[in-house]
């Protein structure tokens, strides 16, 4: 297969691992952008992650419109993937979700920051983005490219921010990295939670974060990024071999 075929199997078993993994329910999407024109990325259309397949992934430009005469259904918050990569040419792929450990933090004082090795990649600061303050009262919901802009303005050069009684967004220079963030930004909002609960938390620290991201994108055959997904894929029942 061509690597813009490949990715778009990826793209399908992302939304299956994503929903297996009880990051996405029937809301929630992953995106890659197209490695023939960086102008464009793939998403599928409005569709609940499970069910997601290779004949639902629709090819959109950076402000959001549908690329040929695609008429179908796309998702409301395309915007964000969209933004983003506009933004930020390092990105190559973005998951948005409303996991539910998360959720608090976006909420209250307390800051999401990395408490174990496995989570370092959500980054060392995990902003919350507040429709509000620019805004005013909405949905919450990001249905347009001024909040879209906004809200990659919020992520900055992070790897995850989270959208103020909403959900979480995460960045990733591939498929795979932007799942595995995903997955682990609800694994240490949910280990966070239980250790507030002991007493004060010992994090990690700016120089540990580093040194395990660095580590992660060696990117060495069966390590990181793979071996999380080739489990993840098995447990979806998807095909990790693409």
């Amino acid at each position: 297969m061509s690597t813009a075929e490949t990715l778009l199997e990826d793209l399908v078993s992302a939304s299956r691992i994503l929903a297996d993994q009880g990051i996405c329910d029937a809301f929630g999407h992953v995106s890659v952008r197209n490695p023939d024109n960086p102008g464009t990325y793939f998403l599928s259309r409005a569709r609940a992650p499970q069910l997601v397949t290779r004949q639902d992934i629709m090819e959109f430009s950076l402000d959001g419109r549908p690329v040929g005469d695609d008429e179908r259904k796309p998702f409301l918050e395309r915007f964000i993937h969209g933004c983003i990569y506009a933004a930020r040419p390092d990105v190559h792929s973005v998951v948005h979700s409303h996991s539910r450990s998360v959720i608090p933090f976006s909420i209250s004082p307390s800051k999401l920051r990395p408490v174990i090795h496995s989570c370092a990649t959500i980054g060392h600061d995990v902003p919350v983005w507040d429709a509000q303050d620019v805004f005013g009262d909405t949905n919450l919901l990001v249905s347009s490219e001024a909040m879209g802009r906004d809200f990659a303005k919020s992520l900055g050069k992070g790897r995850s921010a989270l959208m103020r009684g909403h959900g979480s967004t995460v960045v990733g220079a591939t498929i795979r990295e932007a799942v595995y963030t995903a997955v682990y930004l609800e694994v240490n909002a949910d280990l966070q939670i239980k250790a507030s609960a002991l007493g004060p938390i010992t994090f990690l620290t700016p120089g540990e974060i580093d040194r395990i991201q660095a580590r992660l994108a060696d990117g060495k055959p069966g390590e990181g990024y793979d071996r999380a997904w080739e489990y993840w894929c098995q447990n979806a029942r998807v095909d990790s071999s693409a």
